[in-house]
């Protein structure tokens, strides 16, 4: 049964998941990537993209993503019909990937960004990885070399990353350096390897 063992993986931007998502598959974790799967299914329909956004947002049959990502970012009504077009076939392809992962009948984590926003996936177990605000700012701020408005901006558009550390069965701290962050990935690996001898993942 699809998701029985899966943990899924959330963070907010610039809290560093794209990292510990690598770390954590060092440590011997296999992971679906939404986000992967999400551009695959974009791609697939760079058509639907063009007749329905215009045909700006597609060069050479390629969806420009970093142009449409501007367009749904200031425009609510196409994000969401991107997103009532795309989340459907998003679910899909990750549904027949976790039934794929259960046979293992072991642990498995499935890297959802949106994960308590949408609701969208029946999954009992979840870890966020962590950094408070003010680390979210200075590193937004570094990395796409945004004003401190605008990282703020982009931060605010999702939930608070507090409240999904609150809601989240367990917690991956990336407010440090890196070699605390391997430390906590040695931590949570341990915690839910223990989980698992118990029959509760």
């Amino acid at each position: 049964m699809a998701f029985t063992h899966a943990i899924a993986l959330t963070g907010s931007i610039a809290t560093g998941k794209s990292t510990t998502v690598s770390l954590l598959q060092l440590n011997g974790f296999r992971v679906i990537d939404a986000d992967s799967v999400a551009h695959e299914q974009l791609q697939t329909h760079y058509e639907w993209v063009a007749k329905q956004f215009g045909a700006q947002y597609v060069v050479n049959t390629k969806v420009d993503r970093a142009k449409l990502g501007a367009l749904i970012f200031e425009n609510s009504r196409a994000k969401q019909e991107l997103e009532d077009f795309l989340h459907p076939k998003i679910y899909e392809q990750i549904f027949h990937e976790s039934e794929k992962q259960e046979r293992f009948s072991f642990p498995y984590l499935i890297d959802i960004p949106l994960f308590f926003e949408n609701r969208r996936y029946d999954i009992a177990h979840s870890v966020v990885v962590y950094a408070p605000f003010d680390i979210q700012i200075k590193r937004l701020m570094k990395r796409n070399h945004f004003t401190y408005e605008e990282a703020k901006r982009r931060i605010q558009s999702q939930w608070p990353i507090d409240q999904k550390r609150d809601l989240a069965t367990w917690v991956i701290d990336n407010s440090k350096d890196l070699k605390h962050l391997q430390h906590e990935i040695e931590a949570f690996t341990a915690v839910v390897t223990l989980a698992h001898e118990k029959g509760e993942i």
